[in-house]
């Protein structure tokens, strides 16, 4: 039996089945990796340099971007290459390094979009305060609560996650996940701290998804006795319920068939399933917002039109 200190490579034999399409899948997976980095660079450098951009909202979203980079490219990089190769493996550092960066990047998505929801209810239900509980100061913190909360918890996840002996380094995924390499611990190996953590991590995050409930439950009532916060709500709320749904959705899906799935379904389904949150949601974010919220809208629109004139 093997431990922890014999198990330094691990197999990533999810792409066992795509052998005979590996060229076709590269070419269009570097074709999406591509698409996602010039649609958040693009609205990162619209928002930093339009100085008539620098409010909370845009802020956020620029945090929700950068967020969409990270998290995408600890997993293309590495997926491209294994395409490429005959036989994908993942050292164990890089493999814990792998999965801290995809925990870290879900979680750190609905953080953001918590404090996207809490952005809105002060503007829309608390208008008059908007500026004074909104301030730079308080945009500061809560962007660094967004961003070191999930680092902090998944830190000490993943450390946790090291200790264990393991028995297999055979990993039936296409990148590493920390539940996985749990399961793949000795069956002495003690795992109780790995679930407290677990339990104390779901309590977190499924209070932050009251918590944007709560919020939209105030926002539609305020927008149900105003027209123009019916606008308001449109433009800048709409596009955030879009992105929230979707995220939901794809997580949900993933951590349902992870905890919960049948392994009798097709490999390559398995896989599409396991990584619909790092499909969707980092190209679909920045269209929806660079299309629905008008101030970025128009400095597109200005960006194109200035550049058809210099052509």
């Amino acid at each position: 039996m093997e431990n922890v200190s014999f198990v330094r490579i691990f197999t990533l034999s999810g792409l066992n089945e795509t052998l005979n399409y590996r060229v076709a899948l590269f070419s269009l997976t570097l074709l999406y990796y591509c698409a996602i980095l010039f649609f958040n660079v693009s609205l990162i450098i619209i928002i930093a340099l339009d100085e008539n951009l620098h409010e909370p909202m845009y802020i956020l979203l620029c945090s929700f971007c950068v967020n969409g980079l990270y998290g995408t490219t600890g997993f293309y990089p590495k997926f491209l290459l294994d395409l490429l190769s005959p036989s994908p493996e993942i050292v164990y550092e890089g493999c814990l390094f792998q999965a801290f960066i995809m925990y870290s990047f879900a979680s750190c998505d609905l953080s953001i979009l918590a404090v996207m929801a809490y952005d809105r209810y002060l503007a829309i239900c608390r208008p008059l305060h908007y500026h004074s509980q909104m301030s730079k100061r308080r945009l500061s913190q809560l962007v660094c609560f967004s961003w070191l909360t999930p680092l902090c918890i998944f830190s000490i996840n993943v450390f946790l996650t090291s200790r264990l002996k393991l028995c297999s380094s055979n990993m039936q995924k296409i990148f590493c996940v920390n539940w996985v390499i749990v399961k793949l611990s000795c069956s002495e190996a003690d795992t109780f701290s790995n679930n407290i953590v677990a339990y104390i991590t779901i309590v977190i995050y499924v209070s932050h998804g009251f918590f944007i409930i709560w919020t939209y439950m105030h926002i539609v009532k305020t927008a149900v006795r105003s027209e123009n916060v019916r606008v308001k709500f449109m433009q800048t709320c709409v596009p955030h319920l879009i992105s929230l749904i979707t995220f939901l959705v794809t997580i949900v899906f993933d951590l349902m068939y992870m905890r919960f799935g049948s392994r009798d379904l097709p490999q390559n389904l398995q896989n599409f399933i396991s990584i619909e949150f790092l499909l969707i949601p980092p190209l679909m974010n920045p269209l929806i917002y660079g299309f629905k919220l008008s101030k970025i809208r128009q400095k597109i629109l200005y960006l194109v039109h200035v550049g058809k004139k210099k052509t």
